[in-house]
C-alpha cells in the first residue's frame, strides 16, 4: 500500500475518533497558518543552500555540504516521534532508501526533537538512513521553514499527551513546516516540496522520480 493510502486511512481513523470541536480547532489553525504568509518565505529552487550542521541520533555532527561532495541530498523536515503521520512517512522513505541510493544519493531526516527523541525515532521504526536533531530548529529557520504552534492547539496536544517542550528541549513551541528538499549541489536545490498539511505526504517515489 503506498503511503498516500495509508495516510488516508490514518486520517479517516482520526476523524472518526477525534471529537469535532478538536477537528475545528486544527483545521483552524492549519488555516490560519496558510493564510500567514510564512509559505512565502521558505528557500525556494535554485536558492543557496544554508549550512547545515546537526547531530544525529547518537551525538554525531553530520554537515550536509559533506554529503552533497558524493551525490545529492533529500533533506525532509519532520514534526517529531509523537506525529503518527511523519511516523508513516519516516517509513514508507525506509522502505524506498534502496532506489534512493541507487541514485548515489543521501536521506536525511531532520525535526526539532532531542536527540535521545531521534534515537528512540530511529530504533522504533528499524530507520538505517540519519535522523538528525534541530535543537530549537535553528536549521529549519535558515529555510524559512519554522512556525509557532498556536495556544489553542497547545492545550489539544497536552491533553493527548504531547509534550513538545520535553520532546525538543525548548520551550518555543515551534515547529518545522513538513517539507521535502532535494539538493543537487551547494549551489541550489533542485526541487522543493513544501505541504500545508502535515497530514498529506507526497509518496517517496514520486519525489525520487522528481528529483533524479
Amino acid at each position: 500500500m503506498s503511503l498516500t493510502s495509508n495516510l488516508a486511512n490514518l486520517a479517516a481513523q482520526n476523524h472518526s475518533a477525534v471529537p469535532e470541536n478538536i477537528r475545528i480547532v486544527m483545521d483552524q489553525a492549519r488555516s490560519n497558518l496558510i493564510n500567514s504568509g510564512v509559505f512565502d518565505r521558505y528557500l525556494q529552487v535554485g536558492d543557496i543552500i544554508p549550512s547545515v550542521i546537526l547531530p544525529n541520533a547518537t551525538g554525531k555532527l553530520i554537515d550536509i555540504q559533506t554529503c552533497l561532495q558524493t551525490g545529492p541530498v533529500i533533506i525532509s523536515f519532520y514534526h517529531g516521534r509523537w506525529c503518527p503521520y511523519c511516523s508513516l512517512e519516516l517509513l514508507a522513505w525506509q522502505q524506498g532508501l534502496s532506489k534512493i541510493e541507487a541514485q548515489n544519493a543521501t536521506l536525511i531526516a531532520i525535526s526539532p526533537q532531542t536527540l535521545d527523541n531521534s534515537l528512540l525515532t530511529k530504533k522504533a521504526h528499524g530507520l538505517k538512513f540519519e535522523v538528525l536533531s534541530d535543537i530549537g530548529n535553528q536549521v529549519a529557520r535558515k529555510f524559512g521553514l519554522v512556525f509557532t504552534v498556536p495556544e489553542t492547539v497547545r492545550s489539544i496536544y497536552e491533553e493527548f499527551g504531547i509534550d513538545l517542550p520535553v520532546m525538543n528541549g525548548d520551550s518555543t513551541f515551534e515547529l518545522p513546516i513538513s517539507a521535502t528538499l532535494c539538493c543537487e549541489d551547494q549551489q541550489g536545490d533542485r526541487h522543493t516540496l513544501i505541504r500545508h498539511d502535515h497530514t498529506q505526504w507526497q509518496d517517496p517515489e514520486d519525489i525520487v522520480r522528481a528529483c533524479f
